[in-house]
This record gives structure tokens, C-alpha cells and sequence, in this order.
């Protein structure tokens, strides 16, 4: 092999992870173990994300054979070298022995051993600590990777004199100030330097170039009302229908999920912006599974969706709300809310579908809720949003601390990197959210444990 090029090992979960890594490291060279590729072949019948991308970069592969050996390396168009290897190796401390995992590492260490430059790709933390250990270079896949401690915010506070305040309050707009490089939909928060008590909110039109009040900051949607700037400038953006797709980060407690619902809920069956709610998550679970669920599809997903059904009573209830008379003439202890709940999925306005079905769809005129997607790759985000057909709003909602997948982390998932990838974008809009406002509880826990 050239020496003089940096050998990338990759292990199988970078591969699953992102289809396309193979062609991500320019003029370099690029080894699969033979190991990988075994391990694609056992995953390429299971029917997931996983599944899918196993058989892509499989045929990725066979595309590969017809144009050179890979057990000698096929040449790619940035200048680079694929191979799949299949004869380095190197002994492994006893520990290591009879692990298919170890195989791969044995790999890297054999060609280190032979002289190249090898760096050792693994999304797997436990597999970087044995790598690092045996003496090799380790590096995540970093590539849909952002910082998440400098993630954008979708706002900002500015400072301004107590009478551009009160002159911002009565004329609905003002100059966007030298200096702030705003973009696109990024919220403000207008407070008074003398007075701290005194502000406003509003949001940078990137068209005028001005910042403008925002038109729902006092509405009430569903029966709640923004507790809070973060809470306003959400519903701002889930209610503006030039937006038509919006991030809501934050931790448990922050109203994230319940805004995006009430929002939803509100021009689905109020406005009729959208014909249909459509709301889905992935479906990872927290603790130990508990494995196969009986009953039919609809009957699966409630144990999934618990979060959702909550939210729905709760509004049903604060608002007085049914489907069939807009608004409820009943005393509030002769309001049946699950009753209420199922009336609104018999309309066909809302339903709920888990993620594994979404892939191939076209989704028309919905306005589609993707909770906890932290737990999605950038790639599968892209899968999703791409989705969305003609009129279409898509909302993701999460929580980058709380991710359950193994191969994920606060500045790797899906939702960060959307953040970060459409700030500026017209059609785009991101809040995070930091005040809980569930109960004292839920902040105290949020914030200590």
C-alpha cells in the first residue's frame, strides 16, 4: 500500500450509520475487514434502518467489482483507494480472543504493523477505548458532526434605550442593528437596558431586513397560552405558514411536544391549513425492552406513544374542545377527555404511524410531528424530511441529552445537525428551548440528575 496516504479502517457501524462514509476521505485509503462484511451480510434481512443500509453499501460494493479486485483495492474519483482485506493480521492480547469485533481491530493493528498510517473509524466508544489501548490511531465519524455546545439557538437577547423599546412595541418593526448578523427567522428579544422588566419580542425578516413583532406571541392555542420568550417564539414559528419546517430542542419539561401538538392540532381542525396530523417517532426504547407487543398496528403504537395521548387529553380537557362542535357545551365533570381523544382520530384528521413506515411515502398537505427525533441519524432526518410533499409542515421535537441510541451523542444525531445545517434558511425556523415549565419537579430533575 502507499504509505504515503493515511489508511482508514472502518468498522461496520460506521457503515451503517452513513451508507456513503466509504467515499468521505478524499485521496486516502479506505480498508474494510473482511469481518464487516460478514457482519453487513447477517443484517441485510432486517427490516430497519439498519437492514437498508447494510444492502446499499452492499451494492455500493458489487458497483465497486466492476471496476477493479477489492481484495487489492479499487481506485475512486477523489483519488482514494477502497479495499476489503482479507489476509493482515495481528496477534491480539488473549482478552480480545473470539469476539468478531476483535477480528477488526486485529486488522487495523496488522497493517500499522506492516507500516501504514492507520487511523480506526468506529462509532462505538468501547471499540475506540480497545483500539486507542492496542496502540492505534481512533476517530469517530464526524462528518454530519456539529458542536452542540455552540449549537445555534434560533434566537437572541438584544439590549436597546428605554424609548427604542417602547418605539419597537408601538411601530411593530424596527432596523436590524449594525453589528448583529442575524439570519432568517431568528427570534429577539428586545429588552430595555435601564429596565430590565421591560421588553419585547420579535423576529428578523430576512426580506425587509427589519425585525418584526411576532403576530401569535399572545394567542391561545388549544386552550394554553406561551408561559414564557422561548415558549412565544415556538409558537411563532409552528403557526407561520411560510415556515414549513421547524426544530424545537430542549429538555423534558420545556413544553416542546405539547406547543408542537396544540399548534397542530390548531390548523388541522381549526384554520384547515393542513388536511391531517400526522405524528410519529422512533421507536427506541428507554430501559430494558420488554419485547414483542400483541395486538393489532394501532394497539402496538400506544405503548409507544404514550407521550402523545397525555398531551392530547390534557389539551382536550384545558380546552373544552370535540371535534364535532368545535367547543364543548358540557359541564367540566360530564367531559369524557378519552372520549374526546378517540372522537379525534375517528375524524381521519389525526393519525399516528411509527417511523418504520414512513420511508417511500409522500406526505401532501400534513402537518407532521417527528417527537424524540435525537435519536435519529442525520441521515434517517434527511430520509424524513424529504418526505414532505406539496403544503407540508414537518416538526421535530427532542431532547439531545436524552438519546437512547448507541452510536449517538448530542452533537452526532439527526436533529442538532438539521439545526445547524438549514440556520438561515427562509422556510426554516429553530428554537431551543431552557425553561421547564412541566412543574418544579420535572425542572429540578432536569436539571440535577
Amino acid at each position: 500500500m502507499n504509505n504515503s496516504k493515511k489508511t482508514f479502517v472502518l468498522d461496520t457501524n460506521v457503515l451503517i450509520h452513513d451508507p456513503d462514509s466509504i467515499y468521505n476521505f478524499e485521496d486516502n485509503i479506505v480498508v474494510l475487514p473482511l469481518r464487516v462484511i460478514e457482519e453487513l451480510d447477517n443484517l441485510k434481512k432486517v427490516p430497519d434502518e439498519r437492514g437498508r443500509n447494510a444492502r446499499k453499501i452492499s451494492r455500493s460494493l458489487d458497483a465497486l467489482r466492476s471496476k477493479g479486485k477489492l481484495s487489492e483495492g479499487v481506485p475512486t474519483e477523489s483519488g482514494g483507494l477502497i479495499k476489503v482485506e482479507t489476509q493482515v493480521r495481528a496477534d491480539v492480547p488473549r482478552a480480545l480472543v473470539r469476539k468478531s469485533d476483535n477480528e477488526i481491530l486485529s486488522v487495523a493493528l496488522g497493517l500499522k504493523e506492516n507500516g501504514s498510517r492507520v487511523i480506526f473509524i468506529s462509532k462505538d466508544i468501547n471499540m475506540r477505548v480497545k483500539a486507542e489501548v492496542l496502540g492505534l490511531e481512533v476517530q469517530d465519524f464526524e462528518k454530519a458532526k456539529v458542536s452542540f455546545e455552540e449549537l445555534y439557538t434560533g434566537w437572541r437577547t438584544i439590549e436597546l434605550e428605554d424609548n427604542l423599546v417602547d418605539e419597537f412595541r408601538s411601530q411593530g418593526k424596527m432596523p436590524a442593528l449594525k453589528g448583529e448578523e442575524l439570519v432568517a427567522n431568528e427570534f429577539i428579544l428586545v429588552k430595555s437596558a435601564s429596565n430590565p422588566e421591560k421588553k419585547a419580542t420579535g423576529r428578523y425578516d430576512s426580506n425587509q431586513q427589519v425585525i418584526v413583532k411576532l403576530k401569535y406571541a399572545d394567542s391561545r392555542i388549544w386552550g394554553i397560552k406561551a408561559l414564557n420568550e422561548q415558549q412565544k417564539f415556538a409558537f411563532e414559528a409552528l403557526l407561520r405558514p411560510e415556515i414549513n419546517l421547524v426544530s424545537l430542542v430542549g429538555i423534558a419539561g420545556t413544553g416542546k411536544t405539547l406547543i408542537a401538538l396544540a399548534a397542530g392540532l390548531n390548523q388541522t381542525f381549526d384554520t384547515k391549513d393542513y388536511r391531517r396530523l400526522l405524528i410519529t417517532r422512533p421507536v427506541v426504547p428507554l430501559g430494558r425492552d420488554i419485547g414483542y407487543l400483541p395486538g393489532t398496528k394501532e394497539e402496538k403504537l400506544f405503548n409507544w406513544m404514550g407521550a402523545f395521548y397525555d398531551n392530547l387529553e390534557f389539551l382536550a380537557e384545558v380546552s373544552g374542545r370535540t371535534p364535532a362542535t368545535g367547543k364543548s357545551k358540557k359541564k367540566k365533570s360530564e367531559f369524557n377527555v378519552p372520549e374526546v381523544v378517540d372522537e379525534l382520530f375517528e375524524t381521519g384528521k389525526l393519525q399516528i404511524e411509527a417511523l418504520t413506515y414512513m420511508r417511500g411515502r409522500s406526505i401532501p398537505g400534513q402537518y407532521m410531528i417527528v417527537d424524540e427525533a435525537q435519536n435519529l441519524t442525520p441521515l434517517e432526518v434527511k430520509t424524513i424530511v424529504s418526505r414532505a410533499g406539496s403544503d407540508t409542515k414537518v416538526v421535530l421535537t427532542g431532547d439531545p441529552y436524552q438519546i437512547d441510541s448507541p452510536y449517538l451523542d448530542s452533537s452526532s444525531n439527526g436533529l442538532t445537525y438539521l439545526a445547524e445545517r438549514l440556520k438561515g434558511k427562509e422556510i426554516f425556523s429553530h428554537v431551543t428551548l431552557t425553561s421547564g415549565e412541566r412543574s418544579p419537579l420535572a425542572a429540578l430533575a432536569a436539571e440535577l440528575l
